[in-house]
């Protein structure tokens, strides 16, 4: 199965810290937010991973012709924003297997199943299947109306409130037939907007919905419930676990930390206190400092006695 892992956005949400690195290429744990959103489906599945990306090309190459992933990667590289469809129409010259494509948005992170997705997929004969997942309030999303066989009969994207024919939503993870890719425009367009509301009316578009966790990975405090997610699901190769926090190979904790993530060789200082942050590889918490909802960027430096609260810690930056 290829398949194409949607990656052009700048990450403005989580800058600073997209401002040193591309978003995909961010920790999340001991992998990159990339490895995380494409370790959802089993490696058994995958023949080939394009990424779909617009931003820190140069960067994403060194880390993908340097890294030991279990998957042949190759970038497909957006001049300007194309927009899902745009993005997932330039990708279609990379691919090289047969059968459906599975498209991911890179920035999540789920307990979907994809090789139950794909058998239902199978089941119907869909030209499309999407991942649902229910929500309380589904007017920022795509919204799926879901029949008893498992099609989906309407699809809007981004009702006005108070409008939403349904609690389910698309999840970012959906498989579509290679006919259905090779007609797609190469233009600027929305797959969520353009190509879905057509298949969903034409009875051509399925759908299944999953329950354990779904976390957008792409503002502060989303990364922050992300990690919490990862920690909670075993998520991670390497370091350890005490009490709900991970803690990476070679860092120092003199302090507390609840619901937070360490990075590898970061030091948390004598008396400091952590409550749901992520710090980053060789950051430097000093003693009696007190964070709350921070991200701490690779080799940050907070002084002692500091106290902050909903901060974003670019890489190198320091707090005195």
């Amino acid at each position: 199965m290829d398949v194409i892992v949607l990656a052009g956005g700048f990450g403005t949400r989580l800058r600073p810290w997209t401002e040193g690195r591309a978003k995909p290429l961010l920790p999340l744990l001991d992998k990159t937010l990339l490895e995380r959103v494409v370790e959802v489906v089993p490696s058994e599945m995958v023949d080939r991973v394009v990424v779909a990306a617009g931003y820190g090309i140069d960067e994403m190459e060194s880390f993908l012709a340097g890294a030991s992933l279990p998957y042949e990667t190759v970038l497909s590289i957006e001049d300007e924003a194309m927009g899902t469809g745009g993005a997932v129409a330039l990708a279609r010259q990379h691919l090289r297997g047969e059968g459906p494509v599975l498209v991911l948005n890179g920035d999540l992170i789920s307990s979907v199943d994809v090789t139950a997705l794909a058998a239902h997929h199978a089941a119907t004969g869909a030209k499309a299947t999407l991942s649902l997942w229910q929500v309380e309030d589904p007017s920022r999303f795509g919204v799926c109306e879901l029949d008893g066989s498992g099609m989906i009969g309407r699809f809007q994207e981004k009702p006005k409130p108070g409008t939403e024919f349904s609690n389910l939503i698309n999840a970012g993870c959906y498989l579509i037939e290679r006919d259905v890719l090779s007609n797609l425009s190469s233009d600027k367009h929305s797959m969520e907007r353009e190509v879905f509301p057509g298949l969903a009316e034409t009875g051509e578009m399925a759908g299944l919905a999953f329950t354990g966790y779904f976390v957008d990975a792409g503002t502060p405090d989303s990364f922050i419930e992300a990690a919490q997610v990862c920690i909670a699901n075993g998520r991670h190769d390497t370091g350890h676990i005490q009490g709900d926090c991970w803690f990476g190979d070679e860092s120092v904790c003199l302090g507390g930390a609840r619901g937070s993530a360490i990075g590898p060789e970061s030091t948390i200082g004598e008396g400091a206190s952590l409550v749901d942050c992520v710090v980053l590889d060789g950051a430097r918490i000093g003693a009696r400092a007190k964070l709350n909802r921070c991200l701490v960027g690779m080799g940050a430096t907070i002084s002692e006695d500091s106290e902050l609260s909903d901060l974003v810690l670019g890489h190198g930056d320091s707090v005195s």
